[in-house]
């Protein structure tokens, strides 16, 4: 819509097609369909399916999928890792204790810090998160084309590294 403004025109078009908007609106899209295929996955914890499928759990915990080491972090790095507050990442993390994905253990290297490590249950949910993230871009490149998928895939690991 092109709108007359002190004496000039302002086209706001640009402000839900640029490139930041798009990524968003494709991230989201991503991280809906491995959370679909996650809740519909046999191998994943019934519990944890139902949570899923009921959207209570979401793109925000899937950063602790994302980012936890499988030998286990510290809430700093995980935070660090995620791009969050540490107390955000403490909220997550204490809701992820109480569906048994994740457990707090003392750190061997460090008597006074604590470490988040996968549980069993949060072993099997990560392995269900890889597959499903397999699926999704297998979907992604069977949609765009696999030239275009490449083009894409490069171009943002190339802008994520700038």
């Amino acid at each position: 819509m092109i709108e007359q403004i002190e004496g000039h025109q302002e086209d706001d078009r640009w402000r839900q097609t640029h490139l930041g908007r798009l990524m968003g609106l494709a991230l989201r899209r991503f991280d809906e369909r491995v959370l679909h295929l996650m809740a519909h996955d046999a191998n994943v914890p019934l519990a944890l399916s139902n949570l899923a499928g009921r959207d209570q759990i979401g793109a925000a915990h899937v950063h602790i999928t994302r980012h936890l080491s499988r030998n286990g972090s510290r809430l700093t790095e995980l935070a660090e890792a995620a791009g969050m507050s540490k107390q955000a990442m403490g909220d997550l993390v204490t809701q992820c204790e109480a569906w048994d994905l994740v457990r707090r253990e003392p750190d061997p290297h460090d008597g006074r810090a604590r470490r988040i490590v996968f549980t069993s249950t949060g072993l099997l949910w990560l392995d269900a998160f890889q597959q499903a993230v397999a699926q999704a871009q297998d979907e992604f490149r069977a949609m765009v084309g696999e030239e275009v998928a490449t083009v894409v895939s490069l171009g943002l690991e190339a802008y994520g590294a700038g």
